[in-house]
C-alpha cells in the first residue's frame, strides 16, 4: 500500500478561553481524520460555516500551528519534525496556500511580480533574470494571464478576479502536489465565481495538483468536488462523496445547511443541480 499524500489522523487543537493562564479550554478542531491518495489527484472539500475549525485545520495542514493531538503527515513525515529552514522550504515547495482575500495577500506598496519573482526565486532552480521571469509567465498562462499584463503593476491596479488568479500562478510557480485553498472565492465578485472554480478543476484534472478546498459555500463544493467532510464546531459530522452527501445529506446539521443556502431547482433535478457547463449559472446567484 503506497503512503498517502496527505493524512490527518485524529487531529485536536485546543485553546485557551479568556487568555493563556485559563484553565478554560475548548476544542477548535476535534479527533479530525481523513486522507488523501498519492498518484489519484482530488478536489477534497472542507465544508463548514464561521467557527467550525475549518480554517484552524488548514493551518495545521500548512504546518503554520501544531496539533495539540494527533499528527499530520505529508508523504509519510511528520509535520511536527520539520524543522531547519532547509526541510522548511522543502515542505512549502510541495504544499502551497491560496487565502481568502486578495487584496490582503498582497503588500499594496508592491508590485505584483515581485511575489512571483522571490517564488520563483526560493522555489526553483532558476538565478538568472531571464529564467525567474519564465517562470513567473509560463505559471501565469496557466491560469490566463501573462507576465506582460502583471509586470509593474500594482494590487490596486488589478480586479479582485485577477489577484486571486495571480494567487493561483504565485502557488503552481514550485510545481506542488498540494494546494490548500481557504474560501478563495468568497471575496470574489460573484460574475468570477465560476471562473475561479473551473481553474481549480483544470489544475486537478491537467496538471495533477490535488487541492484542499475550505469553503461554506455548498454550491461550488458540490460543483468541483471529489470528496468532502462536513464540519461542526470542530468535529465532522458527515463525509463521503461529494454529490452523495449534498444531494442527500444525513446528519441534522448537513440539512439544516443545505436548506439554509441552497434553493431548489427549477427544473426538478434536486437542490444542487451545477453539475454541468450549462448549469454554471447557477453557482453565480
Amino acid at each position: 500500500m503506497s503512503t498517502p499524500l496527505l493524512e490527518v489522523q485524529d487531529v485536536t487543537r485546543t485553546y485557551a478561553m479568556g487568555g493563556v493562564l485559563s484553565r478554560q479550554r475548548f476544542d477548535a478542531v476535534a479527533e479530525v481524520s481523513f486522507a488523501l491518495e498519492a498518484g489519484r489527484a482530488e478536489i477534497f472539500t472542507i465544508v463548514g460555516e464561521s467557527g467550525s475549525g475549518k480554517t484552524t485545520l488548514a493551518r495545521m495542514i500548512l504546518n503554520l500551528v501544531p496539533p495539540t493531538a494527533g499528527v499530520v503527515r505529508f508523504q509519510g513525515t511528520d509535520l511536527a519534525t520539520i524543522r531547519g529552514r532547509r526541510d522548511r522550504l522543502a515542505f512549502m515547495r510541495q504544499v502551497q496556500p491560496i487565502f481568502q482575500n486578495p487584496f490582503e495577500a498582497f503588500n499594496p506598496l508592491k508590485r505584483i511580480d515581485r511575489y512571483l519573482f522571490l517564488t520563483a526565486r526560493h522555489f526553483t532552480r532558476a538565478r538568472t533574470t531571464a529564467a525567474i521571469e519564465d517562470h513567473a509567465d509560463r505559471a501565469l498562462r496557466k491560469v490566463g494571464l501573462s507576465l506582460g499584463e502583471v509586470k509593474g503593476r500594482f494590487p490596486h491596479e488589478l480586479s479582485g478576479g485577477q489577484l486571486q488568479r495571480i494567487s493561483v500562478a504565485r502557488a503552481l510557480i514550485s510545481e506542488p502536489s498540494l494546494i490548500v485553498a481557504d474560501e478563495p472565492v468568497s471575496m470574489v465578485d460573484a460574475s468570477l465565481r465560476v471562473s475561479i472554480v473551473n481553474l481549480f478543476k483544470t489544475l486537478r484534472d491537467d496538471l495533477g495538483v490535488s487541492i484542499i478546498y475550505i469553503t461554506h459555500d455548498l454550491a461550488t463544493a458540490y460543483y468541483i468536488s471529489n470528496r468532502l467532510v462536513i464540519m461542526q464546531k470542530g468535529r465532522v459530522v458527515e463525509r463521503g462523496d461529494a454529490r452523495a452527501v449534498l444531494s442527500a445529506p444525513q446528519h441534522p446539521y448537513s440539512i439544516l445547511l443545505k436548506n439554509a443556502v441552497l434553493s431548489p431547482d427549477p427544473a426538478g433535478r434536486g437542490a444542487l443541480a451545477a453539475t454541468d457547463p450549462q448549469d454554471q449559472a447557477s453557482l453565480e446567484a
